[in-house]
């Protein structure tokens, strides 16, 4: 049996930082130490990455990076689940969404965006074979049929286009290759799940080859709403599908890799619930019960997005030349009961619990396109010097309706409607260059140059009631350019053990918001990242282990902040003047036996905003401000000096252990088993025990056999295995509205390849 290994602010003291790194060392220490096992034992294979835009082994490769193989892509996907599976399962890595499957927001080192205005930008770059994904509804396209993962912390600007200062998630798709070969694999679980996931190809002629991918995914509705005579009797469900056809020319000194792709979502958007904390805590309610709710609102999410992409390569012997050409479009409509309840506390039936007015809106895209175009030239000399430059160009044009309804009135008719309209234009250059200083030392370093424009415009065409009257269009623009760069050194101490030192500079571009049904236009400065990582990457046990080990701190000088909710119930963006975050994290893979192989990560994440000045808005009621509070004119602000940044868990861990026995010739069984554990988040900027979520943790537990060299596949799955519920987002909505997470689901799956 061989198998392919998973790829994958309060400040700690000096004391506490080197007993971490301590802790690591004597595992690199007994490698050297102990006896050699026997030659036949299984042993872990080489990881290749492309985080240098360049195959390399990640041992070798100065960044701090995880990856994840198609096995356990498979295994952690299992019954349907969306893009947020990755969340927790490699460290510092924390995904969440109010939108549900459409529109995920990631967070690495603590650094994200909390902001779910559909025009936001993110510091977490989602790459997506080459092409980076710009819009947050365009990074949750279904995950199938990839070859793997690289999850990279830390300013990847210099290699990586567009807004990379907390990392890079970069996925790549398996490509068509001349041999004929595929898979199917088909589930069936609870709620009528269905997952179907395949794919095909192989040569069309000597130098064509193709590849076809498909996804279909389907869960009815798993909670019920009891409100009779509601417009939607349950929610939860969801039918979605998405398709890729690539085609690869293979020529002499020339490859040309064409993409097409497609998704389509129809479900339930996020489903809100009032009054679901009870007062000074962070538990339930009495009496809550996931699986029922009473919503007088429309509820639904539909998405379409397509794009294609065309990557070329010339080879001419001791330089190589690339173009990476995308393209990217959507539409989009997301409706639903923002008040999470029925009625309002100023009619006769209303509830569950106190609700302040009626609150029903949907956010929507109804035009975009995205184009993007790299060029980059590698040189792959003899020597110990190597290189690679380029140019980056982006465009983006895109239209966000924002839109309010009557749920009181029958028909629950429009209300209010507002329109945003942005340009985005940037480009850059950049280079990068390596030099083997010695045989075992190797220094690294880039540069990149990038200029940023927007171009942004909103109206209000329809008034909402109490709110921002009809007018505009109302105008705002940035125009700015910035330096990163990286700087970094590997020492190899031994063959089996590798040290890094690395310090970056990143950059994020200005944001600029314009939710005028509660409020005007904000904009949001850049903000600029400086990271400094030292770590260590090891080989142990005659390669039945594999380590790596990094100690971090980073300074972020203007971070863009979203100040949400508060009494007036807006969304206005801001800087802080700095925040800071510090950790350790650690990626361990080991045989335990020659049939058990584990995985573990973990990280801690202590992240501060560090502003004396700045004040935001706080609930209108309900919740219990722990901040200093200072009143402006009248509203209570509470100040966040001191705060950990918002969903920024300390301590994240995973666990994965897949055990496997020979049954017969050629059949094995297998258990696998995975667990991911998150620290608490705090939902705001501004702290209060009712949007703390508590700390969580998630397993799941697959069973089965496979058989005929692992061709053929049979198991049954759980996920969420023991019913974790978990209040996981809230909306500051003045009577502590919140959601949760997924529940369990179980399932068999059948997989077949050929």
């Amino acid at each position: 049996m061989s198998l392919k290994p998973f790829r994958q602010a309060r400040r700690p003291s000096r004391s506490q930082l080197a007993a971490a790194l301590a802790a690591a060392l004597p595992l690199v220490a007994f490698a050297q130490v102990t006896d050699a096992p026997p030659t036949t034992a299984a042993t872990l294979d080489a990881v290749e990455v492309t985080a240098q835009r360049r195959v390399e082994n990640i041992q070798d490769v100065p960044v701090s990076i995880t990856t994840l193989d198609a096995e356990k892509l498979g295994v952690l996907g299992s019954g349907g689940t969306d893009i947020r599976f990755l969340s927790g399962r490699v460290p510092s890595l924390n995904i969440e969404s109010s939108y549900g499957r459409a529109f995920p927001r990631f967070y690495i080192r603590g650094l994200g965006n909390t902001d779910f205005d559909l025009n936001a930008s993110q510091p977490v770059s989602l790459i997506y074979d080459d092409v980076v994904l710009e819009n947050p509804l365009l990074k949750g396209f279904p995950v199938f049929d990839i070859a793997g993962v690289e999850v990279l912390r830390g300013p990847q600007g210099t290699l990586f286009g567009r807004n990379t200062p907390a990392g890079v998630v970069k996925f790549d798709s398996v490509r068509p290759s001349q041999d004929f070969e595929g898979y199917g694999k088909l589930a069936y679980g609870s709620d009528n799940m269905w997952n179907f996931e395949g794919a095909v190809g192989g040569a069309l002629t000597e130098r064509w080859s193709a590849r076809v991918s498909a996804l279909y995914q389907r869960r009815d509705d798993s909670v019920r709403n009891t409100l009779a005579g509601a417009p939607n009797d349950g929610f939860e469900g969801y039918d979605e599908s998405a398709a890729r056809v690539q085609f690869l020319y293979e020529g002499d000194g020339f490859e040309g890799l064409f993409n097409l792709h497609r998704r389509d979502l129809n479900g339930t958007a996020r489903l809100f619930r009032a009054n679901l904390v009870s007062p000074g805590s962070n538990r339930f309610r009495p009496g809550f019960d996931r699986d029922r709710v009473a919503l007088d609102g429309v509820n639904f999410s539909d998405l379409e997005t397509w794009g294609a992409s065309a990557r070329l390569r010339w080879d001419f012997g001791q330089y190589s030349l690339y173009s990476v050409t995308g393209y990217e479009t959507l539409e989009s409509l997301n409706r639903g009961d923002i008040d999470g309840g029925y009625g309002a506390a100023f009619l006769p039936d209303s509830g569950p619990g106190l609700i302040p007015f009626s609150s029903e809106s949907a956010d929507g895209i109804p035009d975009h396109k995205q184009i993007s175009q790299e060029v980059r030239l590698e040189s792959n000399l003899d020597g110990p010097f190597d290189w690679q430059a380029g140019a980056f160009w982006f465009r983006e044009e895109l239209t966000v309706d924002s839109l309010n309804y009557d749920s009181l009135s029958p028909g629950n008719p429009q209300t209010g409607h507002a329109v945003q309209q942005q340009r985005n234009t940037a480009w850059a250059l950049f280079a990068s260059g390596e030099y083997a200083a010695t045989d075992r030392l190797k220094l690294r370093g880039g540069l990149r140059y990038t200029q940023d424009k927007k171009d942004f415009s909103a109206s209000v065409l329809q008034a909402v009631p109490f709110g921002t009257p009809v007018g505009g269009p109302y105008f705002a623009d940035t125009d700015v350019d910035d330096i990163s760069w990286d700087a970094s050194a590997v020492y190899e101490l031994n063959e089996d053990v590798n040290v890094y030192g690395r310090v970056a500079k990143g950059f994020r571009a200005p944001s600029i918001q314009g939710r005028l049904a509660f409020g005007g236009i904000s904009v949001a400065d850049s903000e600029e990242v400086i990271s400094y990582e030292v770590g260590i990457k090891a080989d142990l046990w005659d390669r039945r282990g594999r380590i790596g080990f990094n100690l971090f701190r980073y300074n972020v000088d203007g971070q863009q902040l979203i100040a949400v909710g508060g009494a007036t119930n807006q969304a206005i963006l801001l800087n802080a003047d700095k925040s800071i975050g510090q950790g350790v994290e650690l990626d361990l893979q080991a045989w335990l036996t020659d049939t058990l192989l584990v995985t573990w990560g973990t990280s801690y994440n202590d992240t501060e905003i560090r502003d004396p000045n700045l004040a935001v808005a706080i609930c209108g009621g309900g919740c219990t401000v722990t901040d200093p509070t200072v009143v402006i004119d009248g509203q209570t602000f509470a100040r966040v000096d001191g705060n950990a940044l918002p969903q920024a868990p300390k301590w994240i861990h995973n666990l994965t252990a897949r055990w496997g026995v020979p049954v017969g010739d050629d059949a094995e069984f297998y258990v696998y088993t995975d667990w991911a554990y998150r620290g608490q988040v705090n939902f705001f900027l501004y702290e209060s025990p009712e949007f703390r979520g508590r700390s969580t943790l998630e397993g799941g537990l697959r069973v089965g056999t496979n058989w005929n060299q692992g061709r053929y596949d049979l198991a049954v799955f759980g996920r969420n295995i023991t019913d974790t519920t978990r209040i996981v987002g809230g909306i500051d909505f003045n009577n502590l509205t919140g959601f949760v997470n997924e529940p369990r689901t179980w399932g068999v799956e059948f997989m077949a390849k050929f």
